[in-house]
């Protein structure tokens, strides 16, 4: 009874909701990214890899410049590079996707320790670098309306740009011929070189736009999240994106409610934390009901298939 009665108090709070928000930003920004890889006929498995590798050269390029917006650049910069490294690996030498993401991931992780120590001597966090942050935002108006205010307004720049880009995105795909050439190639590849669509150019370009959201993701870790780099601190965000993006089924609007759930869980685990539920379990928590939503996700998915195939032989 006392666990129910913090959840049913934390669910009445608005700072709650602000919570969720800022949680489920570096995965939906993710999400957006993986699916635009996926869409494209090839899957992004280094996204957690880029996110690290982001965040560490956001906080280092802001460090030395001294400027936030140069630090954001360089990190969607490295999202960039990365993600062109895994085209190169992938649709020109031909490797496996899923053994070339899986390298980077691992170079990224231990590869940022070792260069944050050469930096800096540190081998857990930056907490030398004096790193900027990308600034929050008050909007207008809305910041006075009471609970709405608060759940809406005051946000990192990067939570209002993931919303903004979700939209984007269903556009994109939806009206845009760079969306409807990305969709044509990841449907079937052999009919759109058919008529005339380079396979390997919009694979190319799907998988850059991949590597500058997953960058963008990176940034709000260090540069908006907490304010510095340091190890492992993508905390495995980047596989959780490609399950909310397996959930979205190519669609953002849903990638953004499945990026939200997985925001909900982490914000009700910080307010557990205080409960009688061992804190493990509580960290554990919104990767496990992310799981759960991803194996109902694919029963129905396979219970409508089998569902399709009796229909059609009766």
């Amino acid at each position: 009874m006392d666990i129910l009665r913090d959840i049913l108090g934390a669910l009445s709070m608005p700072d709650f909701y602000f919570a969720m928000f800022r949680s489920a930003t570096p995965v939906l920004l993710t999400t957006l990214g993986a699916m635009i890889a996926s869409r494209s006929g090839t899957s992004n498995i280094a996204l957690e890899g880029i996110m690290l590798i982001s965040a560490f050269t956001g906080v280092v390029v802001s460090a030395f410049t001294q400027s936030a917006l140069v630090g954001f650049l360089g990190a969607v910069f490295a999202g960039f590079v990365i993600s062109n490294i895994l085209a190169y690996f992938v649709l020109k030498l031909k490797s496996n996707a899923v053994i070339s993401g899986i390298a980077i991931n691992t170079l990224a992780s231990g590869g940022t320790i070792f260069v944050l120590y050469l930096i800096t001597g540190e081998k857990g966090a930056s907490t030398s670098l004096h790193s900027l942050k990308l600034p929050s935002i008050n909007i207008p108006v809305i910041q006075d309306i009471p609970v709405i205010g608060t759940i809406l307004s005051g946000h990192h720049i990067l939570t209002y740009v993931a919303l903004i880009l979700v939209f984007v995105v269903w556009y994109m795909f939806k009206y845009t011929k760079l969306g409807m050439h990305i969709r044509a190639v990841g449907e079937s590849p052999e009919s759109a070189q058919s008529v005339g669509i380079s396979v390997n150019k919009v694979k190319y370009i799907a998988l850059s736009i991949s590597g500058i959201l997953t960058g963008m993701s990176g940034a709000f870790l260090s540069m908006g999240y907490v304010g510095l780099f340091s190890s492992g601190m993508t905390a495995g965000r980047g596989y959780i994106a490609l399950a909310t993006q397996a959930i979205s089924a190519g669609n953002a609007v849903v990638g953004m409610f499945a990026s939200l759930i997985f925001g909900f869980c982490s914000s009700l685990a910080n307010y557990l934390q205080s409960s009688g539920i061992p804190l493990q379990f509580i960290q554990l928590m919104p990767y496990l009901i992310i799981i759960i939503v991803y194996t109902w996700y694919c029963a129905m998915v396979e219970k409508r298939k089998l569902k399709r195939q009796l229909n059609s032989k009766k």
